[in-house]
C-alpha cells in the first residue's frame, strides 16, 4: 500500500533529512514512527500524501508514484492527514460545516454529505456537535473534529503527525481510542509520536536515526531496546523500565512494553508466591 524505496529527500540540496529510506507498509497495518529531534519522521509522513516528494529514490501510495503531478489529487484523497495543532486544520466556525468541508471539494453529493459527517462525528465520538462552535471547544476536541473531517473523505490511509502532541493525557487516551476503533476496521494508520505508550499500542514500529531507519519490527521487540532509545533522547516505556528493574532484583517478570501485561503477570506471580 505504501512504499519507501531508498528515499532521499532535503530541503536544502545538501544535508539529507532522509538518506536511503526504505520500507514498506500494508494495508490494515497500525505503524508508529519514532525519532528524535530532526530525525526525518514528520518529513516522512509529508511524504506519504505527497506534500513532498523525494529527490532521490521513490514513495509509492496506493500505486501511484508521488512525484507523478497527475497523482497527487488521488494520493490526497485517499491518505488523510492530521497535523499537530488542530488550529492550524479547522477552517470554518461551526462543526458540522468544518467537517463537511473535504467531503464538498470532492463533490459529494448533499445528501451523502450530510450521511459522512454524521457518520465521521459518530466515529470520533462527538455525535450532536454538529451546531457547536469549533472556537469554543477543548484542544482534545478540536483534534477529533480535525479527524472527523479527514474521516468524512473516506481514506484508505490516516497519517497522523505528532496529533497527541498538543492533548493532555485524557486527550490522546481519547484519540487512541479513536485511533484503535479505525484500525479494527481495517483502516491503515501512520502515526508519528514521541510517546511510547502509544507506540506499544501499533502493530509495528519504525525508528528513524538521522534520516535513516534504525530499526523496524513489533514493539515488544523495537521498544526493549534501551541503548538505542537513550541514544534517540527517547524514553523507555514505563513498563518496560519497570520489568527491568524488577529483574534487576531477582523477579523474573519477563521484560513488558504495556502496563496492563506486567501487572497481569505480577498478579500470576504474586498468587504462586
Amino acid at each position: 500500500m505504501i512504499e519507501f524505496d531508498n528515499v532521499g529527500f532535503t530541503y536544502d540540496g545538501e544535508t539529507f533529512v532522509l538518506d536511503g529510506v526504505g520500507a514498506s507498509i500494508s494495508q490494515g497495518e497500525f505503524v508508529c514512527i519514532l525519532g528524535g529531534n530532526g530525525s526525518g519522521k514528520s518529513t516522512l509522513a509529508k511524504h506519504v500524501n505527497a506534500l513532498l516528494a523525494p529527490d532521490e529514490g521513490r514513495v509509492s501510495v496506493l500505486g501511484r508514484d508521488t512525484r507523478d503531478k497527475d497523482s497527487v489529487y488521488f494520493i490526497r484523497s485517499h491518505a488523510g492527514m492530521v497535523f499537530q495543532n488542530p488550529d492550524d486544520q479547522l477552517v470554518a466556525s461551526l462543526i458540522e460545516n468544518d467537517v463537511a468541508f473535504g467531503p464538498e471539494n470532492l463533490g459529494v453529493p448533499t445528501d451523502e454529505l450530510r450521511e459522512r459527517v454524521s457518520a465521521a462525528l459518530a466515529d470520533v465520538g462527538l455525535q450532536g456537535f454538529e451546531k457547536r462552535e469549533t472556537a469554543a471547544l477543548s484542544g482534545g476536541q478540536k483534534q477529533r473534529v480535525a479527524i472527523a473531517g479527514v474521516l468524512a473523505m473516506e481514506p484508505a490511509i490516516l497519517v497522523l503527525d505528532e496529533a497527541t502532541a498538543m492533548l493532555d493525557p485524557r486527550g490522546r487516551k481519547g484519540l487512541m481510542r479513536v485511533c484503535r476503533t479505525l484500525h479494527e476496521r481495517g483502516m491503515t494508520i501512520v502515526m508519528i509520536t514521541h510517546f511510547m505508550e502509544e507506540a506499544a499500542q501499533a502493530d509495528r514500529v519504525i525508528v528513524l536515526e538521522g534520516g535513516r531507519v534504525a530499526a523496524d519490527g513489533a514493539p515488544a521487540d523495537v521498544l526493549v531496546q534501551a541503548d538505542l532509545l537513550k541514544r534517540l533522547h527517547l524514553d523507555v516505556p514505563f513498563a518496560c523500565a519497570l520489568s527491568l528493574a524488577l529483574k534487576r532484583r531477582g523477579v523474573d517478570a519477563g521484560v513488558h512494553i504495556e502496563t496492563t501485561s506486567l501487572k497481569e503477570e505480577l498478579c500470576r506471580l504474586l498468587s504462586k508466591a
